[in-house]
């Protein structure tokens, strides 16, 4: 059965389209990827299929009897929502049945009257009779694996890693045979993004993903999707299997390329010295060269590497000695999701009150040394970014001293990198930090060249 229909899909980026003339369907059970370089439409076009955006050109039909539910690349939510409200806030009258049902169940552990008897009695028939016993439990179980316990927690007292797992709880709780999933793994650690891959590959829902994690590409999909030159291209199969293609096709339009070079080579001898084109086959003999000449050439994925000239570090880099923080786990610091976030909870503990659950960090210590790559790993809000915070010096320990060596200077990607002046163009923000790159290899690169190399050309960085 065909839940999704694309048909001529277009739509206009600042300056060019992004896509233009995309089609393609997808059926029930089709495990099915978009893949593209940063900047080539893909969220726009998953956010167009989930009618968030309007297309300039082109059709969406999704099967009424199938529903669609959307993960977003940045969850939106209400900050004083609790994950309850978050969670159930589907147009699903099952889920809505559900939610009263478990609302009931908590308001009688309270006391029980003759209406609230009565609406327990409504609700449980409601259950039996939709049949929604055994959803109820697929619910409850989604939650569980997802660490998902207290309900009753504010969305906005949460870590990043936790409101990616509230929306993606939301969106696999919902009664629907179409999923749309944009980034799905970011910010999960590494044992929901298991439990997620093995919960996709053998669901009978249908997904359609933007992902840059090949090694779930591999596991999850059956079908790939390249988002390139504006146009869509599938290649059944996974992840590995599309990579050999294309490893095929680009042996076959470079030797193609190397042919029509060689042809060129002759015609353009026979362009310099002027014929006449008064003849038929003169005429298409010149419009024939022309096409050859104004067709759109093979280009090969344009990779980099670079190394910047950094300080020359001293004898000491970084020590931390006995950090201790007092902040319960799978909280936010303030900032850190939202400007609007509650944090309440967080600022009564880290004035100085008892925690209401173990330290996150409790005397640590730590001395860094030249060199050294380091990854931290854990669940998540356990207190990954809440270390970096403290280690860059955007939030104080409540205990322990970090002593910083004099030529050390952080440069600190953040989870939810906030921007403090929204005016500024993608040059000048850049231009803040340094007009002139300084590469390792003894090279200089501009702004401008620098943010070429990211994929950030033309226009687009005075925007």
């Amino acid at each position: 059965m065909n839940l999704l229909s694309v048909s001529n899909l277009s739509k206009i980026g600042r300056e060019k389209p992004l896509f233009t003339g995309v089609t393609f369907g997808l059926d029930e059970g089709h495990k099915a990827a978009l893949i593209g370089r940063n900047g080539t439409g893909k969220s726009t076009l998953l956010n167009t299929i989930a009618q968030v955006l309007q297309p300039d050109e082109g059709t969406v039909v999704i099967n009424k009897s199938a529903g669609v539910s959307y993960l977003r690349q940045n969850p939106s939510f209400n900050a004083s929502d609790t994950i309850r409200d978050h969670i159930f806030s589907s147009d699903s009258p099952k889920l809505h049945t559900i939610r009263d049902y478990e609302e009931t169940c908590a308001e009688m552990e309270s006391g029980i009257n003759d209406s609230l008897q009565k609406k327990y009695d409504a609700l449980t028939l409601k259950m039996e009779q939709g049949n929604l016993w055994n959803y109820e439990s697929q619910v409850k179980s989604i939650l569980s694996v997802l660490g998902i316990n207290d309900l009753k927690r504010r969305m906005g007292e949460l870590s990043g890693g936790m409101v990616k797992k509230v929306a993606l709880a939301q969106v696999l709780v919902e009664d629907t045979k179409l999923l749309l999933l944009d980034e799905p793994t970011n910010h999960l650690d590494i044992t929901t993004i298991y439990w997620l891959q093995n919960y996709l590959a053998q669901t009978q829902r249908s997904v359609l993903m933007v992902t840059h994690d090949r090694y779930f590409l591999d596991a999850v999909c059956n079908h790939i999707y390249e988002l390139d030159r504006n146009r869509i291209k599938l290649y059944v199969g996974n992840y590995s299997a599309y990579l050999e293609k294309k490893t095929t096709e680009a042996e076959i339009e470079a030797n193609a390329e190397r042919r029509i070079e060689s042809v060129l080579r002759v015609e353009r001898d026979w362009l310099m010295r002027g014929p006449c084109a008064r003849g038929t086959k003169a005429k298409a003999r010149i419009q024939h060269d022309m096409a050859l000449i104004n067709r759109e050439k093979f280009q090969t994925d344009k990779g980099f590497t670079f190394e910047v000239q950094g300080r020359r570090l001293g004898g000491k880099i970084l020590e931390l000695h006995n950090i201790t923080k007092n902040f319960p786990k799978g909280f936010a610091m303030k900032g850190e999701v939202s400007p609007s976030a509650s944090t309440a909870s967080a600022a009564t503990l880290s004035a100085g009150a008892a925690p209401a659950t173990p330290p996150v960090i409790s005397n640590f210590s730590y001395t860094f040394n030249k060199g050294e790559k380091i990854g931290v790993f854990g669940d998540n809000g356990s207190g990954k970014s809440t270390l970096l915070n403290i280690i860059t010096g955007e939030i104080q320990p409540d205990s322990g001293t970090i002593v910083k060596g004099e030529n050390t200077v952080f440069a600190y990607y953040k989870q939810n990198p906030v921007f403090k002046n929204l005016d500024l163009t993608v040059l000048e923000y850049v231009k803040e930090a340094a007009e002139v790159m300084h590469m390792n290899d003894g090279t200089t690169l501009s702004a401008s060249q620098f943010l070429e190399q990211f994929g950030f050309e033309g226009k687009i960085q005075h925007s």
